[in-house]
């Protein structure tokens, strides 16, 4: 029994020897095959196809003309909207400027008549107490207009920063006159800087739709050599007519008369 057993051992282990070396020897040659002719297992070089490509650049060139189209267009509402609001800027500068206007002549003809003398009344508290009322129900009136604020009113009822009922209406009337003509020329001036930040605003937005307008044109004479695209006309701040002669100019502004009293 044990020399079979040695007998079969000893026949098996030289047929698995030979299996293993055949098994060897074959991964071996397969693995010299790829070495040396590895250009099998490398895909073919694709050849760049020259109507694809063109497709492509078409396309890319149709996408950045629409998004710089509608970029124009936007570009063309904002300056539009922004000259608008210089316009409506402008008007409400020079509704200011009539009305310090308007009150700097008031306030110049009633400082001429002070060189008049005062008419003479009898200082009782009777007429203590009317002027004092006068002066009140002026300078509210003056209030409701707009021409003193809520502060200067409180002074004026306080008697207090130059205001003495005491004082003739007529000299009342002047320091009325020349405290709504300030107002007013405050109201003005905040008026023509408001309107000055619009025309800047409004000439920043017509150069940006300028420079996209001109930039969507070319995009879309690029995509279409051919045709000539249509161009949106962009509003343009059209500036006002000269200054009259004999009126100063102010410091920074173009075109807003700058007459202070």
């Amino acid at each position: 029994m044990e020399k079979t057993v040695l007998s079969h051992f000893l026949t098996a282990v030289p047929e698995a020897a030979a299996i293993w070396s055949a098994l060897l020897l074959l991964a071996l040659g397969v693995l010299a095959a790829l070495v040396a002719r590895p250009e099998r297992d490398t895909p073919p070089e694709v050849t760049p196809d020259p109507a694809a490509e063109a497709a492509a650049r078409h396309a890319d060139l149709r996408r950045y003309a629409d998004e710089v189209a509608v970029a124009a267009a936007g570009a063309a509402q904002t300056a539009r909207r922004r000259r608008e609001q210089w316009l409506a800027a402008q008007g409400e500068a020079d509704q200011a400027w009539r009305a310090y206007d308007e009150a700097e002549s008031a306030a110049r003809r009633l400082t001429g008549a002070a060189a008049l003398p005062a008419p003479r009344t009898p200082r009782t508290p009777a007429e203590y107490a009317a002027r004092e009322r006068w002066l009140q129900h002026a300078a509210m009136v003056a209030h409701w207009r707009g021409d003193l604020t809520a502060r200067q009113l409180a002074d004026v009822l306080a008697g207090r920063n130059g205001w003495d009922p005491r004082r003739h209406p007529a000299e009342q009337e002047i320091v009325l006159a020349r405290a709504v003509r300030d107002h007013r020329r405050a109201g003005w001036r905040a008026a023509a800087e408001r309107e000055r930040r619009a025309w800047r605003d409004a000439e920043l937005a017509a150069e940006a739709a300028r420079a996209l307008d001109a930039e969507a044109y070319a995009a879309a004479q690029a995509l279409r050599p051919g045709v000539v695209p249509a161009r949106p006309a962009v509003p343009a701040t059209s500036r006002p007519a000269p200054v009259p002669a004999g009126t100063a100019v102010a410091t920074g502004a173009r075109w807003r008369p700058a007459r202070v009293g």
